[in-house]
C-alpha cells in the first residue's frame, strides 16, 4: 500500500467510524479490494458423506454418493469392529435432505441394550 492510499483509508476511518483493521487489512491486489478466501462447499452428490456415531465403540457407517443419488430408503448395518450390530435406516426423505447438502440425524436400532445417535453430513 502506498502512502496516498494509507492516508485516504485512515481519513475514511476517522470520518465514518469504520474500524481501522477493516480498511487497513492486507490485500492480494493493488486495487484496494480484498479477495475473500475460498470456501469449501460440501456436496453429498459430488463428494459423498461422512458419518459420526454418538457414544461410539467401534461402529461405522458409510453412505455412498450413489446411495444419495438413488434416494431410495436403505437400511445399513453399523457393526464395524464392534462385537454387536445395530441397524440404521435412512429414509427417502433423509436422502432428499442429503441431496440438498444438509445433514441428517437418525437413531440406530437397539442392540446389546442401547442405541446410537448417527449423524450423516456431506463431505
Amino acid at each position: 500500500m502506498d502512502r496516498k492510499t494509507f492516508i485516504q483509508k485512515t481519513v475514511g476511518v476517522m470520518l465514518v467510524g469504520i474500524p481501522a483493521y477493516t480498511l487497513l487489512s492486507c490485500s492480494s491486489s493493488d486495487n484496494g479490494t480484498d479477495t475473500p478466501p475460498p470456501t469449501s462447499q460440501k456436496n453429498c452428490l459430488a463428494n459423498g458423506t461422512v458419518s459420526s456415531i454418538g457414544t461410539n465403540h467401534g461402529h461405522s457407517l458409510t453412505v455412498s454418493k450413489t446411495d444419495v443419488e438413488s434416494g431410495a430408503q436403505k437400511t445399513y448395518s453399523i457393526q464395524g469392529s464392534s462385537g454387536h450390530d445395530h441397524q440404521v435406516t435412512v429414509t427417502a426423505a433423509n436422502f432428499s435432505t442429503l441431496k440438498n447438502n444438509n445433514s441428517i440425524s437418525v437413531n440406530s436400532t437397539s442392540g446389546d441394550g442401547h442405541t446410537h445417535s448417527v449423524t450423516v453430513s456431506c463431505a
